[in-house]
């Protein structure tokens, strides 16, 4: 396994290889699966790789993957059986980042005053999403809309709507987004605000910062989604421990 290697991504390479090991016999059924900085070793790549392999595995039931835990072998690949590959939430957002970019760039240049107000009402409508324990992004997405429909072109808004749509259609995307969400990982208000202010200065280049900046900042997010959720998992052990040690002393 290299790093030079462009033609696919390695995610999918770390997880053709894992599935060919799990034919072979090494790992039976039941069995965790090396932990995430040994596989990141042993095959030459990034941790976040090694993430991205193991939801490819877990969309397909090859594996579950336990918090605070690892990743253990679900079933065994059949005869001929190899993993299949949708987008990834890590491409998803990459895209995004690329077209979302220039998307804010241009609606500096053409949003209406009617426009802002409403992409401002939906800044605020994240922020209640937020505080809602079982709220949505629903708000966030139309706050990601309503910019590329300022465009003015109905070319750019039809392809970051596909964009969305891929969050919910690609298992591979909507397991990572979930996973991120129970991490706590939600919009962050304060980088919305920073494209608003923006587009409300009909700055082009700023808007593309402030987008580019945003989306960079929703990568990092899902970067480290699991390993939040593992430290969460972490610190309630520790905390139930300590509660228990306490009513043993009291």
């Amino acid at each position: 396994m290299t790093n030079g290697k462009t033609s696919e991504r390695l995610y999918q390479d770390v997880a053709r290889s894992l599935v060919e090991e799990l034919a072979a016999g090494r790992f039976p059924l039941g069995t965790r699966l090396p932990a995430e900085r040994e596989l990141a070793l042993r095959f030459d790549v990034s941790r976040p790789t090694v993430r991205e392999a193991m939801i490819a595995l877990e969309v397909q039931g090859f594996v579950e993957v336990r918090l605070g835990s690892g990743a253990y072998v679900l079933r065994l690949p059949n005869e001929g059986d190899r993993p299949g590959f949708d987008v990834s939430a890590f491409e998803l957002t990459e895209a995004r980042l690329l077209f979302e970019g220039e998307a804010a760039a241009l609606a500096a240049t053409q949003i209406t005053d009617e426009e802002l107000t409403e992409v401002a009402r939906l800044v605020d409508d994240i922020a209640q999403e937020n505080n809602d324990p079982a709220g949505t992004e629903r708000a966030d997405r139309e706050f990601h809309l309503a910019i590329a429909r300022a465009t003015r072109n109905s070319a750019i808004y039809n392809a970051i709507e596909q964009l969305w749509d891929l969050r919910q259609t690609s298992p591979e995307a909507a397991l990572l987004h979930s996973k991120a969400r129970t991490a706590n990982v939600k919009p962050v208000v304060e980088e919305h605000c920073a494209v608003l202010d923006a587009l409300r200065s009909r700055d082009a280049n700023a808007a593309r910062a402030a987008m580019r900046a945003h989306l960079a900042a929703v990568l990092d997010g899902l970067l480290f989604a699991t390993e939040e959720q593992a430290l969460a998992q972490a610190r309630r052990a520790t905390q139930a421990k300590r509660e228990r040690y306490t009513r043993a002393t009291a």
